[in-house]
């Protein structure tokens, strides 16, 4: 049987919000692909709404690909209590938590959604930028932990 490594995590042990090391796969040739776990809510407490998780992928997509360097993908955890980041080499966990800082405090100031017309986006009507900006100050203010069992700011 296949091992998903997230289906291998305690859920009710994590403290949420933390950004984690959730895979490195190194290629024979040398390149080096890397997962983080950017969880934003408690795992089976709360959820983030669906139009505000989506509106968050949109804002993240484009900001932290101007944070980072080789963002390969940002997309929503099914779970809605966070995303997934995939990107080319390693970086270190602070790396990140301060891009997702950065690229928060972006988003508590936008005023507009990248990318939500019905040429770009496939559920175009399905956005709240107001509930995003509620879930970015949220983690904003909780403040984003290196590790995820232990809050280390």
């Amino acid at each position: 049987m296949p091992v998903v490594e997230s289906f291998t995590l305690d859920h009710t042990k994590v403290i949420a919000p933390y950004v984690r090391v959730a895979g490195l796969e190194r290629h024979p040739q040398g390149g080096v692909v890397q997962k983080y776990d950017l969880r934003f809510l408690q795992p089976n407490v709360d959820a983030i709404p669906t139009a505000a998780l989506h509106t968050l992928e949109h804002l993240l997509a484009f900001g932290l690909r101007e944070e980072l360097d080789g963002v390969i993908d940002i997309s929503p955890m099914g779970c809605r209590t966070g995303f997934y980041l995939i990107l080319w080499d390693e970086r270190e966990p602070k790396t990140i938590a301060t891009a997702l800082t950065r690229v928060l405090q972006r988003v508590v100031d936008a005023t507009t959604v990248p990318a939500v017309s019905a040429l770009e986006c496939g559920n175009y009507r399905d956005h709240s930028l107001f509930s995003a900006k509620e879930y970015a100050r949220q983690v904003l203010d909780q403040g984003i932990s290196t590790d995820a069992f232990v809050r280390q700011l």
